[in-house]
């Protein structure tokens, strides 16, 4: 590319997406108090985006209003998730990252062609007619997401459903090695205190070196390369006198980017428990929260540019997994929406140390774009 590849993305778009994450984790976290969460808001934006193509009217306002993308052109929409698509793939050699995108569409069930050339073209989405009455339909789709997760999730769909007549499927893989891993002989059990002040020992890994660091007054951040740095883990632990629940009253799209800015390299230890969440829900009673009602209505929705077969959302299913341990990090998300039809700079101090013993929060983040592609909430590493 001729031009600075960070040029091509709209920064209104990176906040918009920021946003829509750190909003779908409040309202999941307030569904799940105790569990760990663990999201991918980039998947979740991608099954969404082009389910957003296919609406019309008020459908497609809400859908634009619940992912802060007011005021914004579809056709804007579409080129940011094409080229960041493009640009997360090149990031790094050294980081494995494959976002996958596929359409499977009951064989019966036509639909509009401009909706069908957006999602191949900008969205690289492979598209499938199946028989949706054929007992094996269900795992065709689930191998496919198998396939593009490295074996990390094999199952998004449950069921076919008589009234399904499409799924919008995402996929995203990531596998990152540190820039510079954790030694295992320093891997003990250590004291972790849970959120109602039960401690437990769970196995922590030790290292200390120079990393980027920001001391704030309510909590301790650090970001820990992958590979050349392009991509990184940026973990958050609330100080002693706050909490997580706390903290994530302040996690806002505004707050993030000025956060982004403090960090600074620093020499200090980090203590990280190992840790590995499997996480799956529905989004639907999240998303219609945030103002997405009517896409759920079978009566009021408007999916006119998908198909002229009346068309509502049954369900949006979310699937995750991630592990990190000494070597780094392996994560992958799948997102499903079943349309149903009726029918810095460095200086030098005091070594800072840094002892996550208790609930945090953590972001996976593209440094080259701002993007996060996953993040989440562990109050319990056991589990």
């Amino acid at each position: 590319m001729s031009i600075n590849q960070t040029e091509l993305l709209d920064k209104r778009l990176v906040y918009a997406s920021t946003s829509f994450g750190f909003n779908l984790l409040d309202h999941l976290a307030k569904q799940n108090s105790n569990k760990n969460i663990f999201i991918s808001p980039l998947s979740v934006a991608f099954a969404l985006s082009m389910t957003y193509n296919g609406a019309s009217g008020e459908t497609q306002e809400v859908i634009a209003r619940t992912m802060e993308l007011q005021g914004i052109k579809i056709d804007d929409v579409n080129s940011f998730n094409e080229t960041l698509q493009l640009l997360l793939a090149i990031g790094d050699t050294s980081v494995e990252l494959n976002i996958a995108n596929s359409l499977w569409v009951r064989k019966d069930i036509a639909l509009e062609q401009t909706f069908l050339n957006e999602v191949k073209e900008l969205y690289q989405a492979e598209i499938s007619n199946l028989d949706f009455k054929d007992p094996n339909a269900a795992n065709m789709i689930n191998a496919w997401v198998k396939k593009n997760t490295k074996d990390k999730i094999d199952k998004i769909v449950d069921r076919i459903d008589a009234d399904s007549m499409l799924f919008l499927i995402n996929a995203v893989y990531f596998k990152g090695k540190w820039e510079v891993p954790f030694e295992n002989f320093l891997t003990k059990p250590q004291p972790f205190t849970l959120a109602d002040g039960t401690k437990i020992q769970h196995p922590a890994m030790s290292r200390s070196g120079k990393y980027r660091y920001y001391d704030a007054p309510t909590f301790q951040a650090i970001s820990l390369p992958y590979g050349s740095r392009l991509f990184s883990m940026e973990i958050f632990l609330p100080k002693p006198e706050s909490n997580l629940l706390e903290f994530q009253k302040h996690l806002m799209t505004k707050n993030w980017q000025e956060w982004s800015t403090k960090f600074m390299r620093k020499k200090g230890l980090i203590q990280l428990p190992r840790f590995k969440v499997e996480y799956e829900t529905s989004l639907k009673p999240a998303l219609e929260n945030m103002g997405m009602e009517i896409a759920f209505d079978r009566d009021k929705a408007d999916f006119r540019n998908l198909s002229t077969a009346k068309a509502f959302i049954g369900d949006i299913k979310h699937k995750t997994f991630v592990e990190v341990n000494e070597e780094g990090t392996e994560a992958a998300a799948a997102t499903s929406v079943d349309i149903e039809t009726i029918f810095t700079q460095s200086f030098e101090d005091m070594p800072f140390r840094m002892i996550v013993d208790r609930p945090f929060f953590f972001a996976i983040s593209d440094r080259q774009t701002g993007t996060i592609i996953f993040m989440g909430a562990i109050k319990n590493p056991s589990t």
